[in-house]
């Protein structure tokens, strides 16, 4: 079943969103016309396909798209793209291992699906838009029966690195788990000494999977081209905490 919901814009007007599988070309093209708005904007990356006005790369043909639309503009308001273990074993990699060595990952006991390239329309980002979202990577996940959700989640770095290291400190107090899988960055961040009092606004989309009851496997990596901090992020499927895990019903 096809995630829907109906929320409210910031003028208190009604919105209709609702998921969809990104099939064919068009499609494809929406989702990277979106991602491209976003992180141009917002994180100023140096994106392949820019001169078109889009964020393309040679993972998106491998993976699957899922989006979000407001069925009243026709608009697609948010994106994201899913590589599995088969289509990582034909390619000879998953898209993190552009970024992290992965050690471990052989290891994991289960079907594993790599989540990447999420983003969300600015005047829709909020717990409606997310929450439809995570509905439909419900059904993705519960469809494959994959076991582990992986990615990563980015933080700006267009202040020198501040707001990461301020995240971090509070990540590797309450998330930081190794267990599993340990990801060591291919490019860790600046040395930077912070006092231990600085704090910063965690972004969304990390929050929310932090709420869902991810865990950090390791220190983040600088990505240079999108000028951001990716923190690499493992989900067991069996470990989703019980209070936001009902965005994951159909899957557990």
């Amino acid at each position: 079943m096809t995630a829907s919901t109906r929320s409210r814009d910031r003028n208190n007007q009604p919105r209709r969103l609702q998921a969809e599988r990104l099939h064919g070309e068009a499609a494809l093209r929406e989702a990277q016309a979106l991602r491209f708005e976003v992180f141009s904007r917002e994180f100023d990356a140096k994106l392949k396909g820019a001169e078109l006005g889009l964020d393309m790369d040679d993972f998106d043909s491998h993976c699957s798209h899922i989006g979000v639309r407001d069925l009243d503009s026709g608009k697609l308001v948010a994106t994201t793209r899913l590589l599995d273990h088969r289509a990582a074993a034909s390619l000879g990699r998953f898209y993190s291992e552009e970024e992290f060595s992965l050690h471990g990952l052989a290891g994991l006991q289960g079907p594993v699906l790599e989540i990447g390239r999420t983003c969300v329309d600015a005047a829709y980002r909020n717990g409606a838009t997310i929450a439809v979202l995570w509905g439909e990577l419900a059904e993705v996940l519960n469809e494959g029966g994959y076991r582990y959700l992986m990615g990563c989640a980015s933080i700006s770095m267009q202040d020198g690195g501040i707001q990461a290291q301020a995240i971090m400190q509070r990540l590797r107090e309450r998330h930081l788990c190794t267990e599993h899988l340990r990801a060591e960055p291919k490019n860790p961040l600046p040395e930077l000494d912070l006092p231990g009092n600085v704090i910063a606004e965690m972004p969304p989309l990390l929050k929310a999977y932090m709420r869902l009851g991810a865990k950090v496997c390791g220190e983040p990596c600088w990505d240079r081209e999108f000028q951001v901090a990716d923190v690499f992020i493992l989900l067991k499927r069996d470990e989703l905490c019980p209070r936001y895990a009902r965005h994951f019903k159909a899957a557990v």
